[in-house]
């Protein structure tokens, strides 16, 4: 992960009174959705998008024959908004990677489960053959594919959070110079910023002060109040707090690609490739057909996008 495992659960803790009064139905049932019917403040509902998804028989013939009898079992670190965390009641998983495996799953015809389990533990999981896919915001990099195969679904990358209505006329990273900007201790963003600053004095350029804290709510809270001009952010994190905090009166997203993006993938053993192969065909069939692109809209994520389900295709 670009980011540590502690920023993404400051994070969840900071969203959690957001999520209140929504539900979901059990998994493999398909989607997010709120018992009163309409969704919560940032939890949209997608029920209709990921039941619309139909079986492909030939992709499913692919399957190996425990996942057509089992299904799937794909486990994720739930505590990491938008891409998969919990429910209102504590238990039902939600987020856009969960939707991504329901309809990927509703295309092989089968069901999938969630466990959740700690982010160090995924990949000796996958390895060991306890699960059957990893599915948690994880980045798909050369050293990891010396141990596990995966399928590419999501571009992130470091993302400029700033003031609704971007009073400071920032819009990208050369825009930074001069500036106050908050990133959180010990994390890639830190690193960018201090890396981006220099740039900004070698070019004759005002330095870029960089704040760095302990929590994203403390980066948030200098944002409001105009101590610092911009927060560095992962992609899904910056939609999601952009949209979410205040009913999305607080903060934007500076638009354009992210900053030394990289995809994230879903973990596959890499040896089993009959798996891994029907998981590719399946996502890039919800790609072409439209399932992918409606449900990244939905989560307000769809500027990390990508156009081919690669296998391996991090750096």
């Amino acid at each position: 992960m670009s980011r540590s495992r502690t920023v993404q659960a400051v994070l969840l803790a900071s969203v959690a009174v957001l999520v209140t009064a929504c539900g979901g139905g059990p998994d493999g049932a398909g989607g997010t959705s709120q018992a009163a019917g309409a969704p919560a403040s940032g939890i949209p509902d997608t029920a209709a998008i990921v039941q619309g998804v139909q079986k492909d028989a030939q992709l499913s013939d692919g399957l190996p024959a425990n996942v057509k009898q089992a299904g799937l079992h794909l486990a994720s670190n739930l505590q990491s908004a938008p891409n998969n965390f919990y429910a209102a009641d504590g238990k039902t998983p939600i987020g856009y990677e969960v939707d991504l495996a329901k309809a990927i799953a509703a295309k092989l015809g089968v069901t999938v489960t969630h466990q959740d389990m700690a982010f160090g533990s995924l990949i000796t999981s996958l390895q060991s053959g306890r699960i059957d896919l990893t599915m948690a915001g994880m980045n798909d990099t050369k050293a990891r594919q010396q141990q596990i195969d995966f399928v590419d679904y999501f571009t992130s990358g470091i993302t400029i959070m700033i003031r609704k209505g971007n009073p400071d006329g920032i819009t990208g990273p050369d825009t930074l110079c001069g500036k106050n900007v908050a990133v959180v201790q010990g994390t890639s963003h830190q690193k960018f910023a201090t890396e981006q600053s220099a740039k900004c004095t070698q070019a004759g350029k005002p330095a870029i002060t960089v704040t760095a804290t302990d929590s994203d709510n403390q980066n948030q809270n200098q944002l409001r109040t105009g101590r610092v001009q911009a927060i560095l952010n992962d992609l899904p994190s910056a939609v999601y707090i952009s949209r979410t905090a205040g009913d999305g009166k607080f903060f934007e997203v500076v638009p354009g690609e992210p900053i030394d993006g990289g995809p994230y993938g879903i973990g596959v053993n890499k040896a089993n490739t009959a798996l891994r192969d029907s998981v590719q065909k399946a996502l890039q069939a919800l790609i072409a057909d439209g399932t992918y692109g409606k449900i990244l809209q939905a989560w307000g994520v769809e500027q990390g996008a990508i156009k081919e389900a690669a296998v391996n295709g991090g750096s």
